[in-house]
């Protein structure tokens, strides 16, 4: 095992090449999917392609808001704001950016194979006033507009008609498109090469607007999906920073000189859903009816998983309990609803029979095995605390790419899961985007339920939820998202888990700043 290790350090070693003092040699288990910043919702997809595009109001190290592609904003009326773009701003081709870019990637991330369509679902219209001027028309009032903004990153017209790339591929049927494979943003960083599941190269764009807070010459990713190869880079030096630690290597890495590990509470919640919209589930025993129409099943699930137990056997100890689908430092969160369904097999087992199913039943699962910390460990803790209720779960674990195509494929009916495990970080850092994605009734239309693989629907959640999007008055807004995440809570819309520690490592010399949402801007790094 040793030589093996070692073997395969030297081989990483000279596949990245001689290390440099302002050289970043960075890897993760898996690889980004697509540098598309209209492709996907996920953490790790947005995070890296944030180092190549802006959008037009950015967070900083603290995640408040600050001006980026648009240099101040004002709100002429309640339904109405006005942005003043930055001036001399240019993409990394050269060319100016200008309203035009703005109003195109308006239209372009409103596509229906859009992934952040839900980011801009309040915004009714958005006007070219000049070219460093454009305005924006909400569909009402919008309080979360500014926090939306951020999640939107601008593209480059010219470019993207140049290259075909005028809608982001869908990444369900596995095509990246020309924008998937490259990119020409306005960040503080482009792309030098791109090699799809071997290696993204990006270099300093030396005609960024900003104050640079970085030092480096060149940032190489490397996609390294086992694990020990990740940990032998990091110990013989070919790698400078792990962005996906493995739970089991914490020790070893902290116990390590001349390494660290960087950690801190995350605002990304593990939780379970249920299929709740079709009469006959696809993947059960049971025939003529769906089981998770039921609340009482959910109830029943939701007291037969013993949470603590996942937190320490499976997480070891870096997780909290989740009793709702927002964490600490998420608006609309309250310590108060946070409480979990107390563990209680004998209480599941009354449920169950109560509603029918004093003998149990039989259910597919569908869980990721390389996206969240532990995620396939963690599932098949479920299937089997599950079992001592008398639910048989027949699990099925694949890699991410397959296990989105099957749960989100692009077109409808789509959803093709019984019961699932997910998470989810709002990218706003307010309740509105989780409950707007994952719990209001599906609305292509309107942009509403992007991400409600289960096809939950509640009335009066959405009721709350259209309250909840035209409130200005702070204090009453607050009010109406902690009823509408009670209510989803008690209905068990959904089954809160835990939330997932953040976990970095990197080598001594290597300074960084890691963000509650798990980004990882490298215009904060600096190697001593």
């Amino acid at each position: 095992m040793r030589r093996w290790l070692a073997a395969s350090a030297l081989a990483l070693a000279i596949a990245l090449g001689t290390a440099q003092a302002a050289v970043l040699r960075w890897a993760n288990s898996y690889d980004v999917r697509s540098l598309d910043p209209y492709a996907g919702q996920e953490v790790f997809l947005r995070s890296f392609d944030a180092n190549i595009y802006e959008p037009l109001v950015r967070r900083g190290r603290d995640l408040a808001l600050e001006p980026a592609l648009a240099a101040n904003w004002r709100q002429i009326a309640p339904d109405r704001w006005r942005f003043a773009l930055r001036p001399r701003v240019l993409f990394h081709d050269g060319a100016p950016f200008t309203a035009d870019d703005v109003v195109f990637s308006f239209a372009r991330a409103r596509a229906p194979s859009s992934k952040i369509a839900g980011e801009l679902a309040a915004v009714k219209e958005l006007r070219k006033i000049d070219d460093r001027t454009v305005e924006i028309v909400t569909n009402g009032p919008d309080p979360l507009l500014l926090d939306q903004l951020s999640q939107w990153p601008i593209m480059n017209r010219a470019w993207c008609e140049a290259h075909e790339a005028d809608a982001p591929a869908d990444l369900a049927t596995r095509e990246a498109g020309y924008a998937g494979d490259h990119a020409d943003g306005t960040g503080p960083f482009m792309v030098e090469e791109r090699v799809p599941n071997q290696r993204t190269v990006l270099v300093p764009n030396p005609h960024w607007w900003d104050k640079r807070e970085d030092n480096l010459d060149r940032a190489v990713f490397t996609p390294i999906a086992d694990p020990e190869a990740l940990v032998a880079g990091l110990e013989s030096g070919a790698l400078d920073m792990i962005y996906d630690v493995r739970l089991a290597d914490i020790d070893r890495i902290a116990h390590r000189p001349g390494l660290k590990i960087v950690q801190g509470p995350g605002l990304t919640t593990i939780f379970l859903g249920f299929d709740q919209w079709r009469d006959q589930l696809l993947e059960s025993s049971v025939t003529g009816r769906n089981p998770f129409k039921d609340r009482r099943v959910r109830e029943a699930f939701a007291a037969a998983i013993d949470e603590q137990a996942i937190i320490d056997k499976v997480m070891r100890g870096h997780a909290t309990p989740a009793g709702l689908l927002v964490a600490p430092g998420v608006a609309g969160y309250a310590r108060a609803l946070d409480v979990r369904e107390p563990f209680d097999p004998a209480r599941s087992r009354r449920l169950l029979a109560e509603a029918g199913y004093a003998d149990g039943f039989e259910t597919g699962m569908d869980c990721p095995n390389d996206r969240y910390v532990n995620d396939e460990a963690i599932c098949q803790e479920v299937v089997a605390m599950l079992a001592k209720i008398g639910v048989r779960v027949r699990l099925l674990a694949q890699n991410r790419a397959r296990f989105f195509a099957k749960i989100m494929p692009p077109s409808p009916p789509g959803m093709k899961t019984s019961f699932f495990l997910m998470g989810s970080t709002p990218a706003s850092y307010d309740a509105e985007t989780v409950l707007i994605n994952l719990v209001a009734t599906r609305d292509r239309a309107d942009h509403l339920g992007e991400l409600n693989v289960a096809g939950y629907s509640n009335p009066a959640l959405d009721a709350l939820i259209g309250r909840i999007r035209l409130e200005t008055d702070a204090k009453a807004r607050l009010a109406v998202l902690r009823q509408a995440l009670g209510l989803a809570k008690d209905d068990y819309a959904y089954i809160p888990l835990h939330r997932q520690d953040v976990v970095w490592a990197a080598r001594a010399n290597v300074s960084l700043a890691q963000r509650a949402d798990n980004a990882f801007p490298l215009r904060y790094v600096r190697i001593k």
